[in-house]
């Protein structure tokens, strides 16, 4: 765990000690907000999770108790920290204890579901903040958002464990699902038990008793059950509660593993319940929950069966009847019941595809929704003229390649179109996007309005600005589209007089063009006429960031850019709200980078290589997963590699050395170094991912290969490459025998950013591709956002729903707007 999150745990779950009462840190939490955030820059935690933390930092101390014990909850689900995720909710009056048989939780082998038990992603296993979905809540009585206490069964202390699992209503016990099933459906006979089975059998108590183990620390009860073909002995450890619920002659139906002991068959901590009694532990598909200390699963499974028999049949139905019979798709109450108590497998499979279709479904709705009210906006028309465009492209060094020419176009169509641009452009590293976007820079502030474009860091920043002022103030016929002057850079060290003079210039309008990082979305930023907005590696910047950007201008026409290409699933869900431009070709004259697999023992044949290298005036990256060694001795880590390697292997070159807990103005000043060939070699972490244009680095060594998603080892290879050289990758794995690794395999048989991606969405999941995107992903439980299937039949229905009635107003919508909206809590789910 990053040190900086280990901090925010400890305030946090001082904070809850304290009841959510702002004092865990003199003058409230939001006081804690600047601080952490250094703190967090410092240990390379995302920019956008760092964003999102801060955003609601800022704004706890305004909060309701309740809020701010859901606020930080939220800040543990970004994080995807399990310690703050389940810090208790506000506390209330004390209630009872929990009654004596709920404080034990047999632990027993158990026997998983094929097919229908696959754990979701990291981020499908969020829950959306508004509540659990897609019930419509305004068509709910008012017991089915009461809190759990409200439960028949369920006290004070009970709520408060459950609220650690996330549950807080009646609503999230119903949707708070399996994380797997037992299945107990095989039925047997004792004489037919063998080693090994996971079953369930009938059988009458013949004697129940207890003795102590042999180092007398623990009581053994012990029961003997048998039916017309033989017996069989149940044991429990220190579990005496058993000696009062079984009876001599009671039948029961008992369910668990046949295991061996001093040579007899034996069940140790079975399942059992009484023949007349309803039967949800055993002789069925049984539900296996997460669980946290001091719940156990038969309490938890008899609340959950308490409450679906009460509510399940309350539950309105928002899908219309056409799309549940032209889908195919069990109803919502029903689908509800057997997620949870499934009566065979074919139900369960049906019940997870109707849930399943509903998460994808309501954030297609959302999503379109998002598109529809964009696209109903009004923006301001910048029509262009073939002469004036021409004009331009013959002013470039170079042709446009064919994909460029064809995003150029949208764009063009965009400016044109009377409604704002809400695009964005994916292109792998070095495919030409920084042009595009500075010819549509070029397209508005030739008729004199204003354009921003944000960058994610200062270097990059500066990068931007020296490109963009050299495409839009050179011109052959000495009548450039704008002045130097009015083109300006606006970083964290701008100095104090220089950036007087921009804000003066960017408020009265004579400054066109800023390049900048977040400094752009300060309060003092004033534009006099923005209606341009490039976003640049959006999945760095958080939506309140987008958003307060865009706000500085009258619907400002917005381009978000990223080098990470998007698998479809996702460009049809997650970013399904955005129109989409890809750059899928690379510029002439560019050679793939040469891609090589090694062993460890052939590093100081690489080294080799990579001086031959440096002598021909070239330079070079040696990439480490770790800052420093910690507990893991056997990783290699940047800071002691720099030192090996200055010392021992490079004495003669000069090294630089930069990684995630340098400030962000000293990674800055070491990239500027590299860039300016002061350095040979950079020794990195992969801070390097997204960062400055270095075309004379041919070399990029990789150590610890098999430690990184597809997608980083794509960015980090694109760090070279970048000029008319022949440049190489070397990636190095952790250990020998991980030289087979898949991932590793598919960097070397393509270069195809889009592949690799869809390799890299089914092995690690959505998150290396979702950045600070949140709301409607964030919900997803049981859709795999890589089942490209499911998405687009879901989409497909959506569809045909938002064309006949856009805004959800028909009777037949009535319920499907309210459970799209209970979905989508708030509005920011969108690119912003």
């Amino acid at each position: 765990m990053f040190r900086s999150i280990e901090k925010l745990y400890k305030i946090f779950k001082l904070e809850a000690d304290l009841n959510y009462s702002d004092k865990a840190v003199v003058g409230g939490l939001t006081k804690l907000t600047e601080i952490w955030q250094a703190d967090a820059r410092g240990d390379g935690v995302p920019e956008g999770e760092i964003q999102q933390v801060a955003d609601i930092l800022k704004g706890y101390s305004d909060l309701s108790i309740q809020k701010r014990a859901q606020a930080i909850k939220q800040i543990g689900q970004i994080l995807d920290n399990p310690g703050i995720k389940h810090l208790p909710g506000a506390k209330a009056l004390e209630q009872p204890q929990i009654p004596k048989e709920t404080q034990n939780d047999p632990s027993k082998p158990t026997q998983m579901l094929p097919k229908v038990t696959q754990t979701t992603s990291r981020a499908s296993s969020r829950k959306p903040s508004g509540g659990a979905a897609p019930i419509p809540a305004n068509a709910l009585p008012d017991p089915f958002l009461s809190p759990t206490n409200t439960v028949h069964g369920i006290g004070q202390k009970q709520s408060q464990l459950l609220s650690k699992l996330g549950i807080f209503t009646v609503e999230d016990l119903i949707y708070f699902f399996p994380r797997r099933y037992d299945d107990y459906t095989k039925m047997k006979l004792i004489k037919d038990l063998t080693y090994g089975d996971e079953v369930t059998i009938i059988a009458c108590v013949d004697r129940v008793g207890t003795f102590s183990s042999r180092d007398k620390n623990r009581k053994i009860i012990q029961a003997v059950v048998s039916d017309n073909t033989g017996s069989i002995q149940l044991m429990w450890f220190n579990q005496i509660y058993h000696l009062r619920q079984l009876r001599k002659n009671m039948f029961i139906s008992i369910s668990g593993k046949i295991e061996q002991y001093m040579g007899r068959l034996v069940m140790y901590h079975p399942d059992y319940e009484k023949i007349s009694q309803e039967q949800i532990n055993t002789k069925r598909i049984v539900p296996v929950y997460p669980l946290t200390a001091r719940l156990n699963q038969r309490w938890l499974r008899r609340v959950i069966f308490s409450v679906l028999e009460n509510w399940a049949p309350k539950i309105p139905e928002y899908l219309t009847e056409y799309i549940l019979e032209d889908a195919s798709l069990m109803d919502l109450p029903t689908a509800l019941k057997e997620i949870h108590f499934p009566e065979n497998h074919d139900n369960l499979l049906k019940a997870r595809h109707r849930l399943a279709f509903d998460e994808i479904f309501l954030l297609q709705l959302g999503v379109l929704r998002q598109k529809h009210e964009w696209i109903n906006a009004e923006g301001r028309k910048f029509p262009v003229d073939d002469d004036w465009l021409n004009n331009q492209l013959n002013r470039l060094p170079f042709s446009l390649t064919d994909a460029q020419q064809k995003v150029l176009s949208d764009l063009r169509a965009d400016l044109d179109s009377g409604r704002p641009m809400n695009r964005l452009l994916q292109g792998d590293v070095g495919s030409g996007k920084t042009i595009i976007a500075g010819l549509g820079i070029a397209m508005v502030v030739r008729s004199g309005s204003q354009a921003a474009y944000m960058a994610p860091t200062s270097i990059l920043a500066e990068q931007h600005y020296k490109n963009l002022k050299q495409l839009l103030t050179t011109s052959s016929d000495h009548h450039p589209l704008l002045e130097e002057s009015q083109i300006r850079l606006l970083i964290g060290d701008t100095p104090s007089r220089e950036r007087h003079e921009i804000l003066e210039g960017l408020a009265q309008g004579w400054v066109k063009l800023v390049i900048g990082t977040h400094a752009l979305i300060e309060d003092p930023v004033v534009f006099n006429d923005l209606q341009f907005v490039v976003v640049d590696e959006q999945h760095r910047f958080g939506v309140s960031q987008r958003a307060a950007l865009r706000e500085k201008g009258d619907n400002p026409h917005l381009l978000v850019m990223t080098a990470t290409p998007i698998p479809r699933s996702l460009a049809l869900t997650v970013y399904g709200d955005l129109d989409l431009s890809v750059l899928d070709e690379m510029p002439p004259g560019r050679q793939p980078v040469k891609t090589y697999i090694n062993y460890p023992v052939e590093r100081e044949r690489i080294y080799n290589l990579v001086r031959i290298q440096i002598n021909r005036g070239h330079q070079a990256f040696i990439i480490y997963p770790l800052v420093e060694q910690g507990e893991n001795e056997e990783v290699l880590a940047a800071v002691q590699e720099y030192e090996r390697l200055q010392s021992e292997i490079f004495p003669d070159l000069r090294l630089g050395l930069i990684h995630g807990r340098l400030r962000a103005d000293e990674k800055d000043a070491i990239m500027r170094q590299f860039r300016d060939h002061q350095f040979d070699i950079l020794v990195s972490t992969t801070v390097i991912e997204v960062g400055v244009d270095i075309p004379n680095a041919t070399i990029m060594i990789i150590e610890g290969a098999d430690r990184f998603g597809l997608a980083q080892l794509h960015q980090l290879r694109g760090r070279v490459g970048r000029s008319a050289e022949q440049s190489y990758c070397f990636l190095i794995p952790q250990t020998s025998d991980k030289v087979e690794n898949e991932r590793l395999l598919a960097m070397v048989s393509t270069h195809d950013g889009f592949v690799l991606a869809e390799h890299d969405l089914k092995q690690r999941g959505p998150g290396e591709f979702l950045g600070t995107r949140q709301s409607g992903y964030a919900g997803l439980r049981l859709a795999s956002l890589t089942d490209v299937h499911l998405i687009e039949t879901a989409r497909n229905y959506a569809q045909q729903v938002f064309e006949n009635d856009p805004t959800l107003q028909a009777e037949e919508h009535h319920l499907m707007r309210q459970a799209m909206e209970h979905f989508w809590p708030n509005k920011e789910g969108d690119m912003s």
